[in-house]
């Protein structure tokens, strides 16, 4: 996907203002901590508001990003960094092609919602993106069933930066706790699985900041 060198910075997130809350959050994240696999709480917005050591050391070699770095926000990360797929194995239809699904929920969710709106701006000022929102998306969607549109169980490819794990499966499971759920959060965490069989290693060669690339779900406009 086109890297989108627009848009705002998401503003900061608000921090909850009770103690019992902020504890609360504390402790979980002396949880989310103790955990070996990549772990993140987020928003409705994607916003990231807690991740642990194992989740930055997932994407320690993203180069910096003003929008889209994995730390401040998910989904924008999925979306418009040009590394994403440097550690998103099968980057379009694992990853990209999912959190657009994603993103079309809050909207019809949030529709007014400010922060949602502005994501979906950046997308609609790419013409690939554009057309993977409007015609690919629903083309996925009939070709593998709005089952696999769903976060929670999903196994998906990684690039882990650990030579010991290399080319790797994780299995994304969604927690909701009733204390994450009224602040509107979610827990995401990658459970690793054991690395695939080693395979001849593939160049990706990275995307530069200007560099649009295409989607194989939204058929080519060139001869």
């Amino acid at each position: 996907m086109a890297y989108q060198a627009g848009g705002q910075r998401p503003a900061p997130r608000p921090v909850p203002d009770t103690c019992e809350i902020q504890a609360y959050l504390q402790d979980y994240g002396a949880l989310l901590e103790s955990q070996s696999c990549p772990s993140l709480v987020v928003d409705h917005h994607w916003n990231v508001v807690m991740a642990n050591s194992a989740f930055e050391t997932l994407f320690l070699g993203v180069r910096p990003h003003p929008t889209a770095m994995p730390g401040e926000n998910f989904l924008r990360f999925v979306l418009f960094h040009p590394d994403a797929g440097e550690v998103l194995g099968e980057h379009e239809s694992g990853w990209c092609l999912p959190m657009l699904a994603q993103l079309r929920t809050a909207l019809e969710t949030h529709g007014h919602d400010h922060d949602l709106q502005a994501v979906r701006r950046e997308i609609a000022q790419d013409p690939i993106m554009e057309a993977a929102y409007r015609q690919g998306l629903p083309h996925w969607i009939r070709a593998v069933g709005e089952a696999a549109t769903r976060l929670d169980g999903a196994v998906r490819l990684l690039h882990h930066p650990d030579p010991r794990r290399g080319r790797t499966e994780c299995r994304i499971v969604e927690e909701i706790p009733q204390p994450l759920r009224e602040l509107g959060y979610r827990r995401l965490t990658m459970v690793l699985r054991d690395p695939r069989r080693p395979a001849a290693p593939v160049r990706r060669p990275r995307r530069s900041r200007d560099a649009a690339s295409h989607l194989t779900v939204v058929p080519s406009t060139e001869d």
